[in-house]
């Protein structure tokens, strides 16, 4: 066995390590997807989608201000919510969208324009990068830590070591350390 492998004993202590990381990783998604589905559900139950028509043409977002695929233009439109209350914004829309066009937007209780509730695919995301973020600290942290212990246990078995040889070496040797009082340096 080579100087750096883990010991019988070091294995199996990193293998309880990578049991805990994967559980704790596994408890953590489990509780962000959980708490995510609340939360989504009791943001479901206020918001509302309604059907909004364009009163103009559509104009594109400059480039600096697009994020992912959407949207890629706004127009102004109208739509009724609560009732038939009339609100107004900027809704996004297919590029090049006439005035006219119907496009569904989603709205808080108040008729102002909302995000929609979270899906299944954004609950999994997050349970998925945290559940690996807490995965990969728990293991960080345990490897830190074993990596600690078995510093500690080598230097002091190293130090253990250098004190019995001091006791050993001279007899061993048959040289005597100066100042050790023991016979003379022709013995």
């Amino acid at each position: 066995m080579s100087h750096h492998e883990p010991s019988p004993g070091g294995r199996t202590a990193l293998v309880v390590v990578l049991l805990m990381a994967l559980i704790c990783g596994a408890v953590a998604a489990g509780l962000l997807w959980t708490s995510g589905s609340r939360a989504d559900r009791a943001l479901a139950a206020h918001r509302h989608q309604v059907t909004a028509t364009t009163t103009a043409l559509a104009k594109e977002l400059p480039v600096a201000t697009r994020y992912g695929s959407h949207p890629q233009a706004v127009a102004p439109a109208v739509w009724g919510y609560p009732g038939h209350v009339r609100r107004t914004g900027s809704v996004p829309v297919p590029a090049g969208s006439p005035s006219g066009r119907t496009v569904t937007i989603w709205v808080d209780d108040n008729g102002v324009q909302a995000r929609p509730p979270g899906s299944s695919a954004d609950r999994a995301v997050v349970a998925l990068s945290g559940g690996t973020a807490t995965a990969a600290a728990v293991g960080a942290v345990g490897a830190g830590a074993l990596l600690l212990v078995r510093k500690t246990v080598e230097a002091h078995g190293l130090a253990a070591w250098e004190r019995e040889w001091e006791q050993v070496e001279p007899v061993w040797s048959g040289r005597l350390r100066r100042g050790s009082g023991q016979g003379t340096e022709d013995d």
